[in-house]
């Protein structure tokens, strides 16, 4: 029963050709490091438009997407709005930064 393996919504995967000992080439999936995730935070200063045309410009959301999660940063107080390997993330998160939003690398 141990045929399959669950792996969270999150999980990214690469392609790797191997040569299976049938000698016939096979495509692995193997798992990738994407656990970080860029959070931001609600504040009381940034308008709704900017914090929307942020998320379009620096984590090239598409504008309902980062109208959406405009909408849950406000609601809920916070929003993940992008994940990904740590070196592609870093210089987003100091982009965010540097637009006065609250956000946190996680």
């Amino acid at each position: 029963m141990d045929r399959f393996k669950i792996y969270p919504l999150n999980a990214s995967f690469s392609t790797k050709e191997k040569e299976s000992p049938l000698g016939q080439d096979v495509l692995l999936l193997e798992e990738t490091d994407q656990t970080h995730h860029i959070v931001v935070h609600n504040d009381d200063f940034n308008t709704f438009d900017y914090v929307i045309d942020c998320l379009i410009e620096i984590c090239e959301h598409t504008p309902i997407q980062a109208e959406q999660c405009t909408y849950l940063i406000h609601h809920k107080g916070k929003c993940e709005v992008k994940t990904g390997s740590l070196e592609e993330l870093k210089p987003k998160h100091r982009a965010l930064l540097s637009r006065g939003l609250s956000s946190e690398l996680t």
